[in-house]
């Protein structure tokens, strides 16, 4: 059920919602609140939507969150579900496409990473596993970012020396690889460790990432007193040293259950932005954390953003057997029904816990609430810069959207310009864009800084879009005399041009500003080194130069495979292999004059005169 949104002549009309809840069914479903735009408020789940519906319109409502929500609603629609585990599914898909502004809003899509185990093979390795889990063999993890599984690779390979090399290099050795010689591989592509003994240190390693180091440990003990009591010293040498190895691991980790397979997650929020750590433990074993920053609704309590984390998480993640909470949640009922069927196996949420599990509960709220007050001084400090900059530029009020450009190439090979986007929250690397330079003097700075600008904002006025309040050019008055030529050609007489000219000695602090007002350099500035402005002005700068010299090498890496004969006109594969083998190579035949290649037979002087000036691009033919 749904009413439509007011007309656009104006207010809208207020939402009746006593009319609107006499036709609400009390089964359960979604449902979906928008403004008089149509543009999408909250999305919402209930087991009965008319009772959950009737508490947004109650004469008094505690949350200011539902207030501000109810002052925006125009419309409100409907959708009836089997479940409400249905309910919980469809709102969860629709949170994900939509990002409602009222609701709580996870950005994380990416995978987590595993460290696969090939089973399968003879001589089984080990290997960085992130995205499907297609081929058969034993995964382990997930771990909660790929420094976490190297470092646990690394660890292994040091201890057993299992191989982690691809099948096709294994399977193509004809003597052991430089990881053999630095003691970190067995060289079982050569034969130097029989099957047996493979199969051991595998299963040893397998034992040791699943948690289980004591039973290793005694395992290594066992052998290294056969390998003594056998004369076998140096073979028993190694295992002490595999020992004394794992108990320095198993003394740094925590004691936890070997069983224990749970997650621990915190929230906590405050000045309108939320924070939230999650612990992965496995088999006993602390794979490590890994901080979330959802997008937060003023007036949101930690309880809301921890319930509308675990379900947006969970629901595309892996589940482990228990979920330990900072706090109570309203739908973990819900939850624990909907990822038992996910699981195909029971999965707790809780709170309550004890011993070293309170431990960590406690570690994962404390590194929740550090998380958020670095990102909350992270932005206060960027306020400032901005309120710095703001008087700097003379705008009436903080910018919002600000972009740099800066050109890179090598003596005029591989032009590349960059545009880097920052708003009020720092670096928007989703509107970055780069420039490939072409049909200019090879190194004409002004040329590429004005052919970029054009490309830019015609496509920004084409396609209607945010135009930036300031516009830093990484260069002097040249370059921002072109800049403001662009933008008076394009109209747009709305962004301040600001230069950032570095000083004779190409020093950070030594930076000279050259501002201007309408389509005019109205003069220069230098600020000192500590300056609030100059920071940030530095920080995007610095960020435009990386950008493009990063997008210039990778062009100038791709020309170069490329033989610059291949792009002459009438030069076929044929000719090129005959004039490479006349001269016996590409530098010979760069040294070549006309006259030289002329003579190479079915070449005529028009030809050769085109491939010397495609070798020789900043030079003059000869006559």
């Amino acid at each position: 059920m749904s009413t439509e949104p007011g007309s656009d002549d104006g207010e809208h009309e207020r939402f009746d919602a006593s009319a609107f809840l006499r036709t609400v069914t009390e089964r359960p479903g979604v449902y979906r609140m928008y403004d008089d735009k149509g543009q999408i408020l909250y999305v919402g789940k209930a087991a009965n939507l008319k009772s959950r519906l009737s508490s947004y319109f109650q004469k008094t409502v505690d949350n200011r969150k539902t207030r501000a929500l109810v002052s925006h609603i125009a419309s409100v629609q409907t959708t009836v579900t089997a479940s409400a585990a249905d309910a919980l599914m469809l709102e969860h898909n629709l949170i994900k496409e939509h990002r409602p502004r009222y609701n709580v809003v996870l950005r994380d899509d990416k995978s987590y990473p595993y460290i696969f185990i090939s089973t399968e093979d003879e001589y089984p390795r080990l290997a960085y596993q992130r995205g499907a889990r297609r081929v058969k063999g034993k995964y382990i993890g997930p771990y909660p970012s790929a420094g976490a599984v190297k470092r646990s690779l690394r660890l292994v390979q040091k201890l057993f020396r299992v191989r982690q090399c691809e099948d096709s290099y294994f399977r193509n050795r004809s003597r052991p690889c430089l990881q053999h010689q630095i003691g970190r591989c067995t060289a079982p592509c050569v034969g130097l460790i029989s099957a047996p003994d493979y199969a051991a240190d595998v299963e040893m390693t397998t034992a040791v990432l699943d948690g289980k180091t004591n039973q290793v440990i005694e395992d290594l003990a066992a052998r290294m007193e056969a390998a003594s009591i056998n004369l076998m010293f140096e073979k028993a040498a190694v295992y002490r040293d595999q020992i004394a190895s794992l108990k320095a691991v198993s003394d740094l980790s925590n004691a936890l259950q070997p069983e224990d397979n749970a997650d621990y997650v915190a929230a906590v929020t405050r000045g309108g932005h939320s924070a939230v750590q999650v612990f992965f433990v496995r088999n006993g074993v602390n794979l490590g954390n890994k901080g979330f920053h959802p997008a937060t609704p003023a007036g949101s309590t930690s309880a809301e953003i921890l319930d509308a984390f675990v379900g947006q998480f969970y629901l595309e993640h892996e589940l482990p057997k228990q979920i330990v909470l900072s706090e109570p949640i309203e739908n973990a009922e819900l939850l624990e029904s909907v990822f038992r069927e996910k699981a195909g196996g029971a999965v707790s949420i809780v709170t309550r816990v004890r011993g070293e599990r309170a431990k960590l509960q406690q570690l994962s709220m404390t590194n929740a609430e550090v998380a958020l007050a670095t990102r909350l001084a992270s932005r206060a400090g960027m306020a400032a810069r901005l309120d710095a900059l703001r008087d700097l530029v003379g705008l009436d009020d903080v910018p919002s959207r600000m972009e740099c450009f800066d050109i890179s190439h090598t003596m005029g090979e591989a032009t590349v310009a960059s545009c880097v986007v920052f708003n009020a929250e720092g670096p928007l690397s989703s509107d970055y864009r780069r420039f490939n330079i072409e049909g200019i003097t090879p190194g004409d700075d002004y040329a590429a800084m004005r052919q970029a600008l054009t490309r830019r904002y015609t496509r920004l006025l084409k396609e209607a879009r945010a135009l930036p309040e300031i516009l830093f050019i990484d260069g002097g008055r040249g370059q921002i005399g072109v800049a403001l030529e662009v933008l008076s050609e394009l109209e747009i007489d709305d962004v301040e041009v600001v230069g950032v000219s570095k000083g004779p000695d190409r020093r950070p602090g030594d930076e000279t500003l050259v501002l201007t007002r309408g389509d005019a350099i109205v003069g220069t500035r230098q600020l000192t080194s500590d300056s609030a402005a100059l920071l940030l002005i530095q920080q995007i700068r610095d960020e435009a130069h990386r950008f493009a010299i990063t997008g210039h090498r990778g062009r100038r890496a791709k020309k170069r495979k490329t033989s610059s004969l291949e792009e002459i006109k009438g030069l076929g594969p044929k000719r090129r292999k005959q004039l490479l083998t006349h001269f016996g190579g590409l530098r010979r035949l760069q040294k070549a004059g006309v006259k030289d290649i002329e003579a190479v037979p079915g070449f005529s002087e028009e030809l050769a005169s085109r491939v010397y000036d495609a070798l020789h691009p900043n030079r003059t033919t000869e006559s």
